[in-house]
C-alpha cells in the first residue's frame, strides 16, 4: 500500500532546536522528541533505543508503545529487527515486521498491532549509539523521503547524545566520556605506561547542528570547500616532484574536494535543515560507517582520504584547528588512528605510551616505538571516538590492553604491577656490570637492537656488551627524500662514537615487505614479506648500497666495522654483497680515506634455505645472525602481522628448536660465530631455552637485558637441556610447559 506523506524534515528540525533549547532533563527530552517524530510524521509508534553495554540495548523512550517496557526492554545485538540494525548499521524497511527474516515478538510492548517496520542506526562517526524506529499499523514501505528525514534526525541525536543531552539514570543514559572503558588490542610494544591522554587529531565538536537560514549555511558549506580546494592545490604543487604515495593521496583528496555527488549530499542535508558542519559530519558518519564492512583494501583507503578530508573540511568551518591551545600533559599517552614514523619522532621520549586505532606489529611507527622503548596497543577500535584530552589511562603493552578512565580497583592493581615492575628493574641494575653467567659456568653476550641515536644511552644503562643490531633504514623511513652519503657517515660516526669502543653492528637497509620508503616507487606484490626486500633491492640498486657502504667506512674513520646484510637467502647473494663492499672499499683507499681497522662482514639467516647453504658459505661469512621474527613466520608459514595465526605457533615448539639446534652445530663445526636477534631473544624463558641449545650470543631491546641476565645467572644450562631434550624424546610439541615446570621449581 503506498502512502502519499512527504516528511518535512526542515520543519521536524526546526522543532528538534526547540526540544534542545529548553531547560529539561534527558529523559524529558526524548520522550518529546518520539512525540514529535510521530507527530510529524504522522504515524502511531516512534521509539529509541540506546546501547546500554557493547552488546544489550535499552527501550529507553517511546511514543505509542507500552510506557510500561521503557527500560524494561533489552535485547542483545542482533536479536531482533532492532538488533540487526543495530549490528549491520543498516536501515530496514518493511510493510511486514512480523515476516520478516529475524523478528522477535516481545510481548511487554505491545507492538503486535503494527505492522510498517523502519529502523535507522544511531551513530556517530562509526560509533553506534543506538536504534531509531518508527512503526504503523498500515502495512505499507516508508518512502525514501521519509527514510532519508529519519536518518537526518538519527544523526542528530547522536551529537545530541555526544553533547550530553540525554543524560538521565541507568547505564543506557549515562553521561558520556566519563565512565571507564576496556580497549583490547594488540601488543606491539611491551611494557606499562599511566598518564593522561594526548589525542594527536584533537576531535572537532559540533555544536550547531539545526541551520536556521539554510542560504547562509550553503554560503559557509561553499567558502570552505573553496578554501579547501585550494589547500590541496597548495600540497599538490609543493608535492610535485617528491613522494609518489603522497601525491597519489593528494591525488584522491583532490577528486573528493571536486566530487559534485559529494557535494550533492552535503547541499541536500542543508536544504533539509542541517548546518554546515552537521552536513559534512553525516557524510564523514557515512563513510566512517563503510568502512568497517569494505574488505577490498584500495576502497577501505579511499574511504580513509574521504574521512581525512572531511575533517580538515570540518576543521574549516569551526576554525577548530590542531592547535586547540590545550596544554600536553606532563606524562601523555598518544591517541591516534595511526601515525607516521616522522611525526612519532617529533613527539620522542616525551611520551610514556602509545595507543593506536590501527598500526601494525611491523609498521615503521611500531619500529621508532621500539626504538624508543614506548608501551604501544595497536588495535584499540574506537578509542579516538571515546578519549577527551586530559583523561587518565593506563597502557599494558604486555596484554595489548588499555583502560581509559579506570577506576580505583584497577588503578590499583596497575599501580602494584608498575611498582613490582620498578623493584624488579632495581634487581637487575644491581647486576648491570656482572657477567651474564649461567650456573653451569658458561658466558653469554647479551647486544642490544637500536635503530635510533636517541637508543645509545640505554647502552651504558642496560649493561649491554655492544649494539648487535643497529638498523639502518629508519634514517631513510623518516626522510621524504633519500638521505646524502655525508649525513648518513656523520650519524654513524655519533653512533660508534657513543658505543664507546663496544662493537656495533650495522644492518644495511632493510626495506620492502613492512617498510616501505616514501620516495621509492612502491611495488605492487601479493605477498610482500616473500617480495621485493632487503639484500634483493640493494642488489637491484647497487647506486643505493654502495652509498650505505661507503657512508659506513666513512663514519668507521679507522675503527673496526662491522656490517651484516640482511635476509640472504642463498650464498650468491652473500657474495654480491661482499663484491660491492670491496668495490666500495677499494674506491675510499683510492680516494684516500682511513678504512676501518678490520673489517667483520656477516649476514642475517632469516629463510629456512640459509641454514641448508654449503659449507663454504658458512667458512666464508665472519659471524651469522639468527633474525628471529622472520625466521619463525616463514618457518611456520605464519604472517606475524596475521593475528589470527601469529600466536598459534610456539618458539619452544620441538619442531623449531630442533631447526635452530642444526643450525648451532653447523656454526660450531665451521667456527662461525653466531647470534640469536629477534623478539624470542629479549623473552627471559625463551632466551633461557636458545642458550641451552648453544647460543652463545643474544640481541634485544635494551629493557629486555635485565630480565634475561637475571634469569640466565640463576640457571643450569646443562639441567635446562636436559629437560628440552626429555621433552623431545617423548614426543610433546612444545617443550614450554615442561621448561616452566622446572624453572618454577629451581628458580
Amino acid at each position: 500500500m503506498s502512502h502519499d506523506f512527504q516528511t518535512d524534515s526542515r520543519q521536524m528540525l526546526g522543532r528538534l532546536r526547540a526540544v534542545m533549547a529548553e531547560d529539561a532533563a534527558g529523559q524529558a527530552r526524548l520522550d518529546q522528541i518520539t512525540r514529535l517524530i510521530a507527530e510529524e510524521m504522522r504515524i502511531e509508534v516512534c521509539s529509541i533505543y540506546l546501547f546500554r553495554d557493547e552488546e544489550t540495548l535499552e527501550l529507553c523512550a517511546t511514543e505509542g508503545l507500552n510506557p510500561s517496557a521503557v527500560h524494561e526492554t533489552r535485547m542483545k545485538l542482533g536479536e531482533g529487527l532492532v538488533g540487526r540494525v543495530a549490528r549491520t548499521g543498516q536501515v530496514i524497511n518493511t510493510d511486514d515486521a512480523p515476516g520478516t527474516r529475524g523478528f522477535r515478538f516481545m510481548p511487554e510492548t505491545g507492538e503486535e498491532a503494527y505492522s510498517s517496520f523502519m529502523g535507522v542506526p544511531i551513530q556517530r562517526l562509526g560509533e553506534k549509539l543506538g536504534v531509531l524506529v518508527v512503526q504503523s499499523k498500515d502495512a505499507r514501505t516508508f518512502s525514501d523521503e521519509e527514510v532519508y528525514a529519519v536518518e537526518v534526525v538519527a544523526m542528530v541525536l547522536a551529537e545530541m547524545a555526544e553533547l550530553g543531552a540525554f543524560i538521565g539514570e541507568g547505564a543506557a543514559m549515562k553521561a558520556r566520556h566519563q565512565h571507564p572503558v576496556l580497549f583490547r588490542g594488540t601488543t606491539a610494544q611491551e611494557g606499562a605506561a599511566r598518564g593522561h591522554v594526548w589525542l594527536h587529531e584533537p576531535r572537532v565538536v559540533v555544536t550547531n547542528l539545526i541551520a536556521e537560514d539554510p542560504a547562509r549555511e550553503l554560503e559557509r558549506l561553499n567558502e570552505a570547500v573553496e578554501e579547501l580546494r585550494v589547500g590541496v592545490d597548495r600540497m599538490l604543487t609543493s608535492a610535485r616532484f617528491g613522494d609518489k604515495d603522497q601525491l597519489e593521496v593528494l591525488e584522491a583528496y583532490r577528486m573528493f574536494a571536486n566530487s559534485k555527488g559529494w557535494m550533492r549530499r552535503m547541499e541536500q542535508d542543508i536544504n533539509r535543515g542541517l548546518s554546515a558542519e552537521a552536513a559534512v559530519e553525516k557524510e564523514q558518519s557515512t563513510a566512517r560507517a563503510r568502512l568497517g564492512q569494505v574488505a577490498d583494501a584500495y576502497l577501505r583507503d579511499r574511504l580513509h582520504d574521504l574521512d581525512d578530508l572531511s575533517n580538515r573540511l570540518l576543521r574549516i568551518l569551526t576554525g577548530q584547528g590542531n592547535e586547540t591551545g590545550a596544554d600536553m600533559p606532563a606524562d601523555p599517552i598518544l591517541i591516534a588512528r595511526n601515525i607516521g614514523p616522522a611525526e612519532l619522532l617529533d613527539y620522542g621520549r616525551s611520551l610514556k605510551g602509545i595507543v593506536l586505532e590501527e598500526g601494525a606489529v611491523g609498521s615503521h611507527a611500531t619500529i621508532v616505538a621500539r626504538a624508543l622503548a614506548i608501551p604501544l596497543v595497536i588495535h584499540a577500535k574506537n578509542i579516538t571516538t571515546e578519549a577527551l584530552n586530559g583523561d587518565p589511562i593506563l597502557v599494558d603493552g604486555d596484554q595489548g590492553i588499555a583502560h581509559l578512565r579506570p577506576d580505583d580497583t584497577v588503578f590499583a592493581a596497575f599501580r602494584d604491577k608498575m611498582a613490582m615492575q620498578a623493584k624488579a628493574q632495581e634487581r637487575y641494575a644491581s647486576i648491570r656490570d656482572k657477567p651474564a653467567k649461567t650456573l653451569c659456568g658458561r658466558t653469554l653476550s647479551l647486544t642490544m637492537n637500536a635503530g635510533l641515536m636517541a637508543d645509545l644511552p640505554s647502552l651504558e644503562g642496560s649493561g649491554a656488551d655492544g649494539v648487535g643490531l643497529f638498523r639502518t633504514e629508519l634514517q631513510f623511513l623518516v626522510r621524504s627524500k633519500m638521505p646524502q652519503r655525508a649525513e648518513l657517515s656523520e650519524l654513524y660516526s655519533r653512533v660508534m662514537d657513543a658505543a664507546k669502543g663496544r662493537q656495533v653492528v650495522f644492518r644495511t637497509l632493510d626495506i620492502g615487505s613492512d617498510k616501505v620508503l616514501p620516495y621509492m616507487k612502491p611495488t605492487d606484490e601479493p605477498n610482500p614479506a616473500l617480495g621485493w626486500r632487503a639484500i634483493r633491492v640493494g642488489l637491484d640498486k647497487p647506486g643505493v648500497m654502495r652509498m650505505q657502504l661507503q657512508a659506513l667506512i666513512r663514519g668507521a674513520k679507522g675503527r673496526p666495522l662491522a656490517i651484516m646484510f640482511p635476509f640472504v637467502a642463498q650464498r650468491e647473494e652473500f657474495d654480491a654483497g661482499r663484491a660491492e663492499m670491496d668495490k666500495a672499499m677499494e674506491r675510499e683507499r683510492i680516494l684516500g680515506h682511513p678504512l676501518p681497522e678490520t673489517l667483520k662482514l656477516g649476514a642475517m639467516l632469516e629463510t629456512p634455505s640459509l641454514a641448508y647453504a654449503p659449507d663454504q658459505f658458512y667458512r666464508s661469512v665472519d659471524f651469522l645472525s639468527i633474525g628471529g621474527n622472520d625466521l619463525k613466520q616463514f618457518f611456520f608459514a605464519a604472517d606475524r602481522e596475521n593475528e589470527r595465526v601469529r600466536r598459534r605457533y610456539d618458539t619452544l615448539n620441538v619442531s623449531f628448536l630442533t631447526f635452530l639446534q642444526n643450525i648451532v652445530e653447523r656454526c660450531m663445526a665451521t667456527n662461525t660465530p653466531l647470534s640469536f636477534c629477534g623478539e624470542d631473544a629479549g623473552r627471559p624463558v625463551e632466551a633461557a631455552c636458545l642458550a641451552a641449545i648453544g647460543l652463545r650470543s643474544l640481541s634485544m631491546r635494551p629493557a629486555s637485558i635485565g630480565p634475561v641476565k637475571s634469569i640466565l645467572r640463576r640457571t643450569n644450562l646443562d639441567e635446562l637441556r636436559s629437560v628440552i631434550d626429555e621433552a623431545g624424546r617423548r614426543g610433546d610439541q612444545s617443550v614450554r610447559p615442561a621448561v616452566m615446570d622446572y624453572l618454577r621449581e629451581k628458580l
